[in-house]
């Protein structure tokens, strides 16, 4: 009988995989990479056709030793690593560390599965194929370009900020992508509006339904300050509400679509508050299967890197026949056509699905813990509205009229929940006013009463892990498995921080990402970064020759590299002479840059090791007791103004205060970009600097 080895990546995958084969199959796992480029050195040459020097991982001599072993006993050896652009690399880095890239008998082939099911490994076994070196050359190109600006940039951030900094092709671009959005909100200048809502009541109804102002003359109308507001009061004193149109409709909710690596992390994020890092953790345990009490160790969802919506056809029968029985056939939703996507490798795998619907969440709730069952729960629950048919609503517009102004109020009711019966989206709010339905045209309504409010608007949200994911498959930026790792990185590099979902830049961020935006304005462009990422795809896709775009790059960067050594040598960011005293030597305290940011150190060190906080003057005193404002720092890092009296003082700001009073009203302004605004907003000066 012949003997079979096949190798994947995840020792987690053996035994699942193990009991779908016979005893003439031996299953094993590489651990992931076996080699890579070297940490001591750039690790290419560029004088030599940009060759990568490869070298075994240390601590893989043990993994390559057993490999070898088996491989020896094997009649046929099947590379099944992960279904992506990485496993075809780590395929063929196999094929050269095992030496089995000279055969020619047919010995060694590649096989892969987007499930780790029975059928599909052995469907897999049936069409073996040669390694991908489209593939293969896509990885490499872009571990070199990676390895390039690393290599490159990061020594001159060390040698201009501090040791332990880095830079990255796709990180760079997107701690741009967050400094640019901190500055939006800085330079933001809130704008004052007002809403007028008139209370209504119908006969003798106790009940009251709520009619927002909507405009004059039959036109739409914004309320800019109290003083449009009191003129509409004005012109309502004696005005009759009389309902003018009721307009009855249909509205048709399309369910979801199934879920990609990007829309799971942004949906984890934000309805169960995981950080991106821990949804693709979880998600590769639920891959590479889990213990499952009855069951044995059984994988739950397919493959968790992909960026297509395409479901296979047993998957869609299997949810058809699942959701016509448990749910009734009117909710079963018709074939439905897959968003295609531009990327040949990812669009070859299937949307993240469940493995086997029937197995639901409450199936295997008691073998799972909390938030391994809670991700199940919801891609199951995703895939299953993704093939149910569309909610329906009944949904009524009401218009008033109430002299020559006009009131508008709407209300929906479900009439067919559809894939809602599964799957709810909380961001959607209804506007319930459940008495619509008895208004009719012509009918007069009381006023009981009319309320104004005012409101200012609002900067743009700070971004999220999960708004920070899709701005950047928006942008281009990255691909689904380098998402998790490169907001990973900002946040170990303390470049940004989180604080109630929200992500800041740091201090430290900010000085980074000045350098790198003078020094190195293409690796921070976004529309470059993008442009890469589908020179990229279009090399896994045979359309361009790898080498051809290394070496199109690498001389920009390398002169970029060299221009910036001499440019930023007057940049001075660290040991700047103070007039704070050492108490413990006499000596003036110098400052220096730690990973949080600035902070004073006696310059005697290592004889004297005395260190406090730097607290920066900004020349402004506090509104509250007069003494000087700082410059101060979350615990998390974020930079705010505080009193220097704390904590006898609370005062605080998150906006720079300046030193000039409002000549409108004599409080504190507040500097938002190129404008000075008071920080009252009720009096709303705005001054350009």
């Amino acid at each position: 009988m012949a003997k079979n080895l096949v190798i994947v990546e995840s020792p987690a995958k053996v035994k699942t995989i193990k009991k779908f084969l016979g005893s003439s199959y031996t299953v094993d796992a590489s651990g992931g990479h076996v080699r890579d480029l070297p940490k001591s050195q750039l690790g290419f040459d560029p004088a030599n056709d940009y060759e990568p020097k490869y070298i075994t991982i240390r601590g893989k001599g043990d993994v390559l030793a057993r490999l070898r072993k088996e491989v020896k006993k094997a009649d046929h050896v099947y590379l099944a690593t992960d279904p992506d652009r990485e496993g075809e690399a780590i395929s063929w880095h196999l094929s050269k560390a095992l030496k089995l890239d000279g055969s020619d008998d047919g010995k060694v082939q590649r096989i892969t599965f987007n499930e780790i099911t029975k059928n599909a490994v052995k469907e897999s076994l049936k069409h073996p194929r040669p390694i991908d070196m489209d593939l293969v050359d896509a990885q490499q190109a872009r571990r070199i370009l990676d390895r390039m600006v690393g290599y490159m940039i990061s020594p001159l951030l060390w040698a201009k900020v501090k040791r332990g900094l880095s830079a990255g092709r796709v990180q760079s671009a997107a701690l741009r992508m967050i400094c640019d959005r901190e500055e939006e909100i800085n330079s933001f200048i809130p704008e004052e509006y007002w809403t007028l809502d008139a209370k209504l009541s119908q006969g003798n109804s106790r009940k009251t339904l709520t009619a927002h102002y909507y405009g004059k003359n039959g036109r739409k109308a914004v309320l800019n300050n109290a003083a449009d507001v009191e003129a509409v009061l004005g012109d309502l004193e004696n005005a009759s509400f009389i309902v003018s149109d009721v307009k009855p409709a249909e509205r048709i909710k399309k369910s979801p679509l199934p879920f990609t690596t990007s829309t799971l992390q942004q949906v984890a994020a934000s309805s169960l508050n995981f950080s991106t890092s821990k949804t693709m953790r979880l998600a590769q345990q639920l891959y590479e299967g889990v213990e499952i009490q009855g069951k044995g160790t059984i994988a739950l969802i397919t493959y968790l890197r992909t960026d297509s919506t395409r479901v296979s056809e047993e998957a869609e029968s299997a949810a058809a026949a699942y959701i016509g029985e448990h749910y009734g056939k009117q909710y079963v939703a018709p074939h439905q056509a897959a968003k295609k996507s531009g990327a040949r490798i990812q669009d070859a795998h299937e949307a993240i699905r469940p493995v086997d619907i029937t197995l639901t969440p409450v199936m295997v709730k008691e073998s799972l813990g909390r938030d391994l069952f809670r991700l199940y729960q919801l891609i199951w629950n995703r895939f299953t509205a993704s093939r149910m048919k569309a909610a329906v609503y009944e949904q009524t517009t009401v218009r008033i009229s109430a002299g020559k102004h006009l009131f508008a109020m709407s209300s929906s009711r479900v009439v067919f929940d559809g894939f809602l019966s599964v799957y709810s989206i909380d961001s959607e709010k209804e506007e319930k006013n459940e008495l619509t339905e008895k208004l009719e045209k012509g009918m007069e309504l009381t006023a009981v009463s009319l309320e104004k409010e005012q409101h200012f608007t609002q900067p743009p949200a700070h971004f999220t892990e999960a708004t920070l994911v899709r701005a950047m498959e928006e942008e281009g930026i990255g691909r689904p498995s380098t998402y998790a790792p490169t907001i990973a990185v900002l946040m170990n590099r303390h470049y940004i921080i989180k604080e109630n979902k929200n992500l800041f830049v740091t201090e430290l961020g900010e000085v980074v990402n000045g350098i790198m935006e003078k020094a190195f304005p293409t690796i921070v462009d976004t529309q470059f970064t993008a442009n890469m990422e589908y020179l990229l795809d279009s090399i896994g896709e045979g359309n361009v020759a790898w080498k051809t775009v290394i070496e199109n790059f690498y001389p920009d960067l390398n002169e970029a590299v060299e221009e910036a050594r001499k440019k930023l040598e007057t940049v001075k960011v660290a040991d700047e002479e103070t007039d704070e005293i050492c108490e413990l030597c006499g000596r003036r305290m110098v400052i220096k840059y730690g990973p949080h940011g600035k902070f004073l150190a006696c310059p005697g060190f290592p004889d004297c090791r005395n260190t406090r906080p730097y607290l920066e003057k900004i020349g402004v005193m506090c509104p509250k007791c007069g003494k000087d404002l700082v410059v101060r720092k979350s615990k998390k890092g974020r930079r705010y103004y505080g009193c220097s009296g704390y904590p006898d003082c609370d005062f605080m700001s998150w906006a720079k205060p300046s030193a000039e009073k409002c000549p409108r009203c004599g409080k504190m302004m507040v500097e938002k970009g190129k404008k000075l605004l008071c920080s009252d907003p009720e009096c709303g000066f705005v001054k350009t600097i």
